[in-house]
Formats: C-alpha cells, sequence, structure tokens
C-alpha cells in the first residue's frame, strides 16, 4: 500500500512563504515520480509540480514558475515544495502526489491527504 504523508500548510500573508513536504518509500524507486497538485474552492484539481519520471526534470505550472521550487531531499524519499512570493490565488489544498509508471506508461495515482494552504491579503 502506497502511503504519502504531508505535513506542512498553513495561514500566510501576501509574499510570504511557505514550505510543504511528502514522505514515501516509493519516492526512492524508479518507477514513480513525485509531484504536487493543488485544488481551490470550486476548482478543478491542476497539476502545480512535478518530477519527470524518465528525464528527472523538474516541471512547473506557468502559474507558479519562478516562486515555487520542487526538490528531493537527501534521503530521496522525500519530496519539498518551497513557495515564496505567495498570492491569494495560491490558496488552495495541496495534494502530494506519486504516479506510478509499468514500461514507461502512467499507470496509476496515489495521493496524500492533502493540506491547506491560505494566502490573505
Amino acid at each position: 500500500q502506497v502511503q504519502l504523508v504531508e505535513p506542512g500548510g498553513g495561514l500566510v500573508q501576501v509574499g510570504g512563504s511557505l514550505r510543504l513536504s511528502c514522505t514515501a518509500s516509493v519516492f526512492t524507486a524508479d518507477d514513480y515520480a513525485p509531484g504536487w497538485c493543488r485544488q481551490a474552492p470550486g476548482k478543478e484539481r491542476e497539476a502545480v509540480s512535478c518530477i519527470g519520471h524518465m528525464d528527472d526534470i523538474v516541471y512547473y505550472a506557468d502559474s507558479v514558475k519562478g516562486r515555487f521550487t520542487l526538490s528531493r531531499g537527501n534521503a530521496k524519499n522525500t519530496v519539498a515544495l518551497q513557495m515564496n512570493s505567495l498570492k491569494p490565488e495560491d490558496t488552495a489544498v495541496y495534494y502530494c502526489n506519486a504516479a506510478a509508471f509499468r514500461y514507461g506508461l502512467r499507470e496509476s495515482d496515489y495521493w496524500g491527504q492533502g493540506t491547506q494552504v491560505t494566502v490573505s491579503s
């Protein structure tokens, strides 16, 4: 069973910073790629950032480029999302994601429980 643990989140003022972390044993395996998505009230879940399965390149949504940074921890089973220059539109529930690949194809997704990020103006 794949479990993702994601402490962090909270309330921050506009322009502030937060750091989210996510720990999952599967992140050390080649068949899983980590990432973060978010869902704001009344909106669909959207991808924020992820690490490419085959190339290890970090991808970002246009809305967060230059402000968010996704990185792996030294132990490889943890990923962190550093969020700077936060805006009210970043307010959402953030979900850690582990995408499972088989033979190069995305087979399934696993999700953390979600953590609330609120940016106040």
